[in-house]
């Protein structure tokens, strides 16, 4: 692995930071502040770890400017540190590339158009019609299905699968095991039996996208399902066929979208949240983790549904009450009426 090492300097002018004591000084990479060695460099975001400022090993911290006076190291002083710990981290990554050059062992229809700098992992499977621009990696035992898209400077980890017609943008992410495309739920019943409906729809992936691993996205019954430029995706996510996601919203692990619901731009959609299908969720909401939407959210701000975990017995009381909430609306309505009776 090779280790790149940067000066205080060169870093400073690509985060826009300014060098507090000696700019010649030189990191390989970023830690924590408690476990940050001689080398490295570390960051302050949070002022509730100030107080490891005076004992950290690292020759470099990232903090703001209210926080110098008891830092006891060489400094890059910003705004916002946590943004700075990001752009430091992209400079200093050592991650390999999910392949190199193209293995001998990939099927590649003739009819692929595979562009230049592209690498195209071991056992890799693409199929006729399909374009991959300019810099695409993809990785070991992916699939790429018919007349699918890959943008250039996009990059895809092993065993992921691109189903036909998917179109993916530029500079995306896709880690492994992900399947973008797959039919969404549709079937329809007649007498107690399910008949299949074609998932006749496609995928469509913005610009800048980036979607953890074991997530599913699927296609859209007609018409297509989009996800927007900038948009992250957690781990283990599943999104239904014919979900708009809108530009830069961030969806974390193991939440739920249902069919045809429309996510608007810049929201945040913490853990195991789970959306009815076909409603329509204003531009900058926030969903806490494990909340339970079934109507439309019309207006930016904050939502939060689920309970709290509480020791077990304390629970079983709670769920008692909430049982009888009913039976004593009812009581109180009664009791009301016979109040205002007199």
């Amino acid at each position: 692995m090779t280790i790149k090492k940067m000066t205080l300097a060169e870093l400073a002018q690509t985060i826009g930071a300014t060098v507090h004591g000696d700019d010649s000084c030189l990191v390989d990479r970023i830690a924590t502040l408690s476990s940050a060695r001689a080398g490295q460099i570390s960051f302050l975001a949070n002022s509730k770890y100030k107080q490891q400022l005076a004992d950290t090993q690292a020759s470099a911290v990232i903090l703001a400017p209210d926080c110098l006076d008891e830092c006891q190291t060489n400094a890059l002083v910003m705004d916002n540190p946590y943004q700075g710990y990001a752009m430091v981290a992209q400079l200093l990554d050592t991650t390999p590339k999910s392949a190199a050059g193209i293995s001998n062992s990939a099927v590649i229809d003739d009819s692929a158009n595979i562009a230049g700098n592209v690498a195209i992992g071991a056992n890799t499977v693409i199929e006729a019609g399909v374009v991959i621009a300019e810099g695409a990696s993809i990785g070991a035992n992916c699939f790429i299905g018919k007349n699918a898209v890959i943008g250039a400077n996009s990059q895809l980890w092993s065993n992921v699968s691109i189903y036909h017609e998917v179109e993916l943008g530029e500079n995306c992410l896709v880690q492994a095991n992900t399947v973008i495309g797959s039919d969404g739920f549709g079937y329809a019943n007649e007498q107690g039996k399910w008949h299949k409906i074609p998932q006749l729809g496609r995928v469509i992936v913005g610009d800048n996208v980036e979607i953890g691993a074991c997530t599913s996205i699927d296609r859209g019954a007609l018409d297509d399902t989009v996800i927007g430029e900038g948009v992250i995706i957690d781990n283990q996510v599943q999104i239904a066929h014919n979900a708009e996601i809108g530009a830069h919203t961030a969806i974390a692990g193991c939440t739920v979208i249902a069919g045809s619901t429309k996510i608007g731009k810049h929201c945040t959609i913490a853990g195991k949240v789970a959306v009815s299908g076909h409603l329509e969720i204003a531009d900058g909401v926030v969903f806490t983790g494990m909340s339970m939407v079934t109507k439309s959210i019309t207006k930016a701000g904050v939502y939060s549904s689920g309970s709290p975990c509480q020791p077990n017995k304390e629970w079983h009381k709670t769920n008692a009450r909430i049982r009888k909430l009913d039976a004593m609306a009812k009581q109180i309505k009664l009791l009301q009426q016979q109040v205002n009776a007199k």
